[in-house]
């Protein structure tokens, strides 16, 4: 079950909302955790065992660390980490690894073959900041197996982020506050990402598609594929981060923003302060920090900027282009510490060096293999033996140049701040509404067409 379809949108929302606000407030939570607990095994039930392990494993290793002292205060934190990292192992990293060793020793080592837990690296990592937080002393053990359950479980974010720490929700799990303005900002928020996910997301998805199956592509067609994917990949996630906010709003949460145009960034610095906030704070807070930050020597710098990256990079997937990706990262911020010159560039050739540098790396993030991101990034360079245009080009470029130009507004606050000037004018609330309504509408359209492509991150 997925935000962008009927299921969830016409069946399973409205009878959650209409369960959740009828119960007494002591039930929310129940209500909260079998919804998500159907939410999550609708698609894949066999693993609704992992999810409820990982819970129990979690809440005793929390409980038992509150209680513990010394080494065996310790030896709990251990046991979460260890246990819940072998496990996000075996499922994304083990075929990985295995493939990686055959073709270094000629091997043939059998592969496990192991289907993958949508959403495991998100709420492992939640689970991960819970327990060291705990460990820590930030937080209390929370006592209340289904609180803690419907917080790991939590269904407008479980699978595709943003990353909750308990930290942030702890307050609000116990006691929320419900009201209408709150319900509405909720729901606004929400068809603003249903929005950019159907209309936006999936339309480049489409274009994407044409590409790779296209049989004459030129090199203008290869860069119309890379600004497409740059587009999809942010309106995809950022979609997914807006549902699961409103949706968190209309239940009494208030998550953290994800997202904050980084495509206006003028470094990559800025960039990755922008984009995927919540799991750029999680490395900084929990590895970066714990191996010392830059309060360290400028080689044990350096160590821990590449230690993050690489995990960054294999946070995203289990593929050499993911570690490459990462690492490329890796080298662009080391420079603009180390280059102070690319500072004093003025602004529109900083803003120009980054949109090529992200557009750059998501070429390599979305390729296949090595071999595919090298053919890929050689071609958009010219060194593919094509030509620079074609027929089928330019069809395309008229076909979905309009869905650029939607797309490069909506990267930028432009359309924010018109909303905005809408909101405080006399008629503002009932434009407001109807925009709303006609944004659902339009939604609805799409998917009963079935324009539908799944969300980028699930995989991760």
């Amino acid at each position: 079950m997925v935000f962008s379809g009927i299921p969830f949108l016409y069946y399973f929302l409205p009878a959650v909302f209409g369960v959740y606000f009828l119960v007494p407030r002591r039930m929310k939570n129940l209500v909260l955790l079998i919804a998500s607990l159907i939410f999550y095994g609708w698609g894949e039930p066999k693993m609704l065992f992992l999810m409820v392990f990982t819970i129990a494993l979690f809440y005793l290793c929390g409980l038992a660390m509150e209680r513990a002292r010394g080494q065996w205060k310790r030896f709990w934190l251990l046991v979460s980490v260890v246990v819940s990292v072998a496990l996000l192992a075996i499922f994304k990293y083990a075929d990985f690894f295995i493939s990686s060793f055959n073709q270094v020793t000629g091997l043939s080592l059998p592969l496990l073959k192991l289907a993958l837990p949508v959403g495991i690296s998100f709420y492992t990592f939640q689970c991960l900041s819970y327990t060291i937080d705990v460990y820590r002393g930030t937080v209390p053990a929370q006592k209340n197996p289904i609180s803690f359950g419907a917080y790991v479980a939590l269904f407008p974010q479980l699978i595709a982020g943003p990353i909750v720490r308990y930290v942030d929700v702890a307050r609000e799990l116990e006691n929320r506050s419900h009201s209408w303005e709150n319900a509405w900002l909720g729901l606004r928020r929400f068809l603003v990402g249903l929005g950019k996910k159907v209309i936006l997301a999936d339309n480049f998805a489409l274009l994407i598609e044409v590409f790779r199956d296209s049989g004459e592509k030129s090199v203008l067609f290869y860069w119309m594929y890379a600004i497409a994917f740059t587009l999809n990949i942010y309106f995809d996630f950022s979609a997914y981060s807006d549902m699961a906010i409103g949706l968190g709003r209309i239940l009494g949460f208030h998550f953290l923003e994800n997202f904050n145009y980084p495509y206006l960034s003028k470094s990559v610095t800025e960039f990755w302060r922008r984009w995927h906030m919540s799991l750029g704070t999680w490395f900084r807070d929990y590895v970066y920090i714990p191996l010392g930050g830059s309060r360290v020597s400028g080689g044990k710098w350096v160590r821990n900027i590449l230690t993050v990256w690489m995990l960054t990079g294999l946070w995203h997937g289990a593929a050499w282009n993911f570690v490459l990706w990462g690492l490329v990262f890796a080298l662009l911020l080391l420079a603009e510490k180390w280059i102070p010159g690319l500072q004093r560039l003025p602004g529109i050739l900083r803003h120009g060096y980054v949109l090529l540098a992200v557009m750059f790396s998501f070429v390599l993030f979305n390729a296949g293999s090595l071999a595919q991101a090298g053919e890929d990034l050689g071609c958009m360079l010219g060194l593919g033996g094509l030509s620079l245009t074609s027929a089928e080009t330019w069809y395309y470029l008229k076909s979905y140049a309009l869905l650029f130009l939607l797309g490069i507004l909506g990267a930028t606050p432009l359309v924010k701040n018109a909303g905005e000037k809408i909101r405080v004018t006399k008629a503002g609330p009932v434009l407001e509404a109807a925009m709303a309504a006609a944004l659902l509408l339009v939604c609805t359209a799409y998917l009963v067409d079935g324009s539908f492509s799944p969300f980028l991150y699930f995989r991760f």
